[in-house]
């Protein structure tokens, strides 16, 4: 079973984590199944950027991103190359991730705050 660890973020995962990933699940979801709160105004649809992630190792064992994804990371916040938006991006059978959550989003207004 691979592993997604989470380096640490200051309000979502102060000591970061490492989580038991399931594969062929989204980053995403396997985040918000371990208690990683990650922000998804958009329910996971790819129709905003505020679950972009920086994946720090592992980025290349993951399947491509499509043309929706990758217009939508043009608007993220602190973009890099290994960006992708964890709604989007499968948990690999073969790979464990090092997966970095940006401080901040485009979103202005979060749900419950």
């Amino acid at each position: 079973m691979p592993q997604i660890v989470v380096l640490p973020h200051v309000e979502l995962c102060p000591d970061g984590a490492v989580i038991d990933a399931d594969v062929g699940k989204s980053i995403c979801d396997n985040l918000l199944d371990h208690g990683i709160e990650i922000e998804h105004a958009c329910e996971k649809s790819c129709a905003c950027t505020t679950c972009h992630a920086i994946i720090r190792e592992g980025f290349n064992a993951l399947e491509p991103s499509e043309e929706l994804e990758d217009d939508l990371l043009d608007k993220a916040w602190g973009l890099e190359p290994t960006s992708r938006l964890s709604c989007q991006a499968m948990v690999p059978a073969d790979e464990d991730l090092v997966v970095e959550i940006p401080r901040y989003t485009i979103n202005h207004a979060k749900e419950n705050h």
